[in-house]
């Protein structure tokens, strides 16, 4: 089955949406308990975001109070991706709750209980993994809950619990008719020490799902169209100071002298604090703090100490690229099937091409910032924080204090983005607010400016690649290597783990393989480079270089031998079904045969973890100016199950305009180790004029549930730079296409 939904689509449902009345919005007296009801019945009312359980505990995820109240746990943070609802939908599903009757809460930091299985038990939501790791586990807790109220309802009733069946927040005894409410249940229900077992074949089919599948709204969305929605930066506390830290310019460096008499005549009381990697300010309020900061910023030097003193960015990818194209350049295994340098030293003919891409920045939309409140003792802290993983920001503050974890209490907030930025090994922004509250002996907000944010971020490492591809007499690709000289992510933001992996460097590295295509030789090779330069996970991963480098690849072999790209990479997937799937229909959704005057169609596929994602984009060029436009972009996405339709639709066109940023415009420059942007005017991102019409196919299968937020981000730039070739015969192979370079390449 698929669904389609296109612009008109998108645009007929927004107009349904606005129909909505003040008085369809029911707002609780609990801060975030509310629920919207829309006039149409596949949008009636649902769960709400709730703050504590409530009723009786039925198993740590799930609680019933007699009133019917369905206390949901929530183990992902919602940063906008929709994890919030989509996880205790799950849940719902195989307990077939009144989805009406549900409240979600996010879960305490209790790994050992809420931890992703796809994190070895960390709760972290990262990498669009939520909905894959939880999915089998929260099915089993959510049936398991049912058949221990379906056990408590036999009991009640007198009669054998096989003939028992549920509906909606039901149990039913259809021989006789009675019913027995939830609700009902949870004031006498006894619950077993043990867990009831629950075997897979014991779970719902697909065919019987009324939740899963199904376009449900999101339960934090009523609060952020109504303003009532509350993120860390709007919280007070009673006697709080706000806290502004000017950091090093250069990781690595401390502050060497700092005179602060400028700071501190700035009106209202002003404190400086001396940090490891910096200076921080405590003022009454926030503009204080930013302009003592700021008085400090022309008074304070510091060490030339750090890897990344005296690098340039420019200069340091010419080195990468030197480094992947020459063999005798060290290098260590990714991967490998076959006899990758066997078969090119034999191979009839060859082909080779480099590509490049630059840093990149998360641009998430709300600045990072937190409260921490060290008690008197320093023996306990409480921290106001949108973060994306509870674990490490309960973890790296307990080691800061020398205190235990469980005296650190998170308040989990929603965030304004995350793109992997508030997921990093130290949380740095936490960090700042638990150092000044200590410091000040009251609690601390901290608030980053979007400049701090720039300067001091944490950006997609560059990367260099050089790929090679040898054919056989017939011209079949037989043999693929690919060496990617790239800078060290997993080494600086989690070196236990890249330990652990035997020093596979997998923030870094995914991606690099041709997944799903036949190719019998394969061989990646990581060239790890220490620039010094701070790096982190960001949307996509290192699929955005990488799928760059191997799709357009793909698609220069293509246009060498005179193959149509389409039936190039068709050719390659057939032994993947369900890829080839995805690259016929989004083909037949551009009707990718039709010929358009002044524009240029580029394809690309990718298998993202499972998830089969194929995306065209329709572009033109300005010569005069080497401006790229995209006017159109076509994208059919498998990801198995669909536990939210709606949403993939929506997380598909959120990736495919972070996409667009990072394929024409989004750059980061670094001269002399330090970064050289500072804003969203020297860091563009997409304006709203920029965006093409954005077709989106969800082809909804049973297979097991993969990853929806990111997936279609590395289409975009491989998509344009075939697009490109096209329209004008000139490859693109340097992301971002600034118009600058493509002004250079038309010559």
């Amino acid at each position: 089955m698929t669904k389609q939904i296109t612009v008109e689509n998108l645009n007929a449902r927004a107009a349904r949406r606005r129909l909505l009345s003040r008085r369809q919005v029911m707002i609780g007296a609990a801060g975030l308990s509310f629920a919207v009801a829309l006039g149409v019945d596949r949008y009636a009312s649902g769960a709400v975001l709730g703050t504590e359980r409530t009723g009786k505990g039925l198993s740590p995820w799930v609680n019933i109070a007699e009133d019917g109240t369905i206390t949901i746990m929530s183990p992902a943070t919602e940063m906008g991706q929709g994890s919030m609802t989509s996880l205790p939908l799950i849940i719902a599903e195989e307990l077939d709750a009144d989805w009406s009757k549900v409240r979600v809460v996010p879960a305490p930091v209790i790994e050992a209980v809420y931890g992703n299985p796809g994190f070895g038990g960390m709760m972290y939501t990262a990498g669009s993994n939520a909905v894959t790791s939880y999915y089998r586990p929260l099915r089993i807790f959510g049936a398991q809950v049912r058949r221990v109220l379906i056990d408590n309802a036999a009991k009640k009733l007198g009669v054998p619990a096989e003939e028992l069946s549920t509906e909606p927040s039901v149990v039913v005894h259809a021989k006789s008719g009675r019913k027995l409410s939830y609700g009902e249940i949870a004031a006498f229900a006894e619950v077993p020490d043990k867990a009831p077992e629950v075997k897979a074949d014991a779970l719902k089919k697909p065919s019987e799902f009324r939740l899963i599948g199904k376009d449900v709204p999101r339960v934090e969305l009523p609060g952020k169209v109504n303003g009532s929605a509350r993120y860390s930066i709007d919280v007070q506390v009673p006697n709080m100071l706000y806290g502004a830290v000017l950091r090093a310019p250069v990781e690595g460096s401390v502050p060497d002298k700092i005179d602060d008499a400028k700071a501190k005549v700035i009106a209202g009381p002003v404190q400086i604090v001396r940090l490891p990697y910096g200076v921080g300010v405590l003022a009454d309020t926030p503009w204080a703090a930013f302009e003592a900061r700021r008085a400090l910023a022309r008074s304070v030097t510091w060490s030339r100490t750090g890897t990344a003193w005296g690098f340039d960015s420019d200069k340091g990818m010419e080195r990468f690229a030197a480094d992947a194209k020459d063999p005798t350049r060290g290098a260590t295994e990714w991967s490998r099937v076959g006899d990758a340098r066997g078969e090119l030293l034999k191979a009839s003919s060859g082909f080779e091409a480099e590509y490049r891409c630059d840093y990149a920045y998360h641009a998430q939309m709300e600045p990072l910032n937190a409260i921490a409140s060290v008690s008197p003792s320093g023996d306990a802290v409480e921290i106001w924080a949108g973060t994306q993983s509870q674990t490490t920001a309960t973890e790296a503050p307990a080691k800061l204090l020398g205190i235990a974890r469980d005296k650190v209490k998170l308040h989990d907030m929603l965030m304004g983005g995350g793109f992997g930025r508030r997921g990093n090994r130290d949380v740095d922004f936490i960090i700042d607010a638990v150092l000044l509250s200590k410091e000040a002996g009251r609690p601390v907000k901290v608030m980053w400016t979007r400049e701090d944010d720039v300067e001091n971020g944490r950006f997609r490492p560059i990367s260099a690649h050089y790929l090679k591809a040898g054919f056989d007499p017939s011209g079949k690709l037989t043999a693929w290597h690919h060496r990617i000289a790239v800078d060290r992510v997993g080494p600086y933001m989690d070196p236990v783990r890249y330990q652990q992996t035997g020093g596979k460097d997998f923030i870094a590295m995914l991606g690099g393989e041709p997944r799903g295509y036949d190719v019998p030789h394969q061989l990646v090779e990581q060239l790890y480079r220490d620039t010094g330069v701070r790096t982190n996970p960001l949307r996509g991963i290192s699929f955005t270089a990488n799928k760059f480098a191997a799709e357009t690849f793909i698609d220069e072999i293509a246009v060498k031998h005179g193959i149509d790209p389409l039936k190039f990479r068709l050719e390659l997937l057939k032994k993947t079904p369900r890829a080839v799937t995805v690259v016929e229909r989004v083909a037949e959704m551009a009707n990718w045969s039709k010929k358009r005057d002044g524009r240029g169609l580029g394809i690309a596929f990718i298998d993202y973890s499972g998830s089969q994602v194929a995306g065209i984009a329709e572009i033109s060029v300005d010569r005069a100016s080497g401006q790229i436009k995209v006017h159109n972009f076509w994208c059919a996405i498998d990801c198995g199950v669909a536990v939210q339709p709606d949403n993939v639709v929506a997380q598909t066109e959120s990736s495919i305009v972070y996409g667009l940023g990072m394929s024409l415009s989004e750059r980061i420059t670094i001269r002399n180790g330090v970064v050289e942007q500072s804003n969203f005017y020297d860091y563009r991102v997409p304006r709203m004029n920029e965006v093409p019409a954005m077709h989106i196919e969800v082809i909804a299968t049973d297979n097991h549930p993969t990853g929806v937020g990111q997936m279609a981000t590395p289409l975009i730039a491989p998509a344009i730079s075939s697009a490109v070739m096209q329209l004008t015969g000139v490859r693109l192979r340097h992301t971002p296409f600034t118009s600058e370079r493509v002004k250079a390449a038309l010559g």
